[in-house]
């Protein structure tokens, strides 16, 4: 099983996967008579294939206990997908660098601190959205269209945060530790 700690998500770290969305790092410009900044291009939109368009949805997703356990990860070969959390909700990152096939060597795990979101682009490998805390609400742009844009790969990974740390139990079941 491949183990990896979650290192808090930085545009330099996650360069090779997409860009992370985040207006404390970006620059803007006043519209609407100055009363708003507008973040502008924050994130490459990718729409492969015929008939391919882009989508705006809103996911609901339950939160993850950590140690994170996965068996496998997923990509969109044909799109973008991004994900930005509406209320400051941290979540888990697992990416890999796009290819037919995933080198344990590459994957890479990242937390994000609330406040940052992330584009992967089209073909990245990474993990199911994986929120902690809470509930997560997320605005996601990815890629509709015609043909198959899901792709999965097997793989065992357990994902940990700096300063918690798993111990097992007699039924094997891992508990956090801090």
């Amino acid at each position: 099983m491949l183990e990896l700690e979650a290192r808090p998500l930085t545009p330099e770290a996650f360069a090779p996967f997409g860009e992370v969305i985040d207006t404390r790092i970006a620059d803007y410009f006043h519209i609407n008579a100055g009363r708003t900044r507008r973040y502008h291009d924050l994130a490459r939109v990718e729409t492969l294939g015929e008939k391919a368009r882009a989508l705006i949805s809103i996911f609901v997703s339950q939160p993850v206990e950590v140690p994170l356990t996965l068996d496998f990860l997923e990509r969109h070969p044909q799109g973008s997908q991004a994900f930005v959390p509406m209320h400051e909700e941290r979540f888990l990152v697992v990416v890999a660098p796009p290819g037919e096939r995933i080198d344990p060597e590459s994957v890479r795990a990242f937390v994000t601190d609330g406040r940052q979101g992330v584009n992967y682009r089209a073909g990245t490998w990474h993990a199911i959205q994986s929120v902690l805390e809470r509930e997560g609400e997320f605005l996601v742009v990815d890629r509709g269209g015609e043909g198959n844009n899901c792709d999965e790969y097997p793989i065992d990974i357990r994902v940990t945060l700096p300063g918690h740390e798993a111990v097992a139990s007699s039924d094997t079941e891992f508990e956090e530790r801090q």
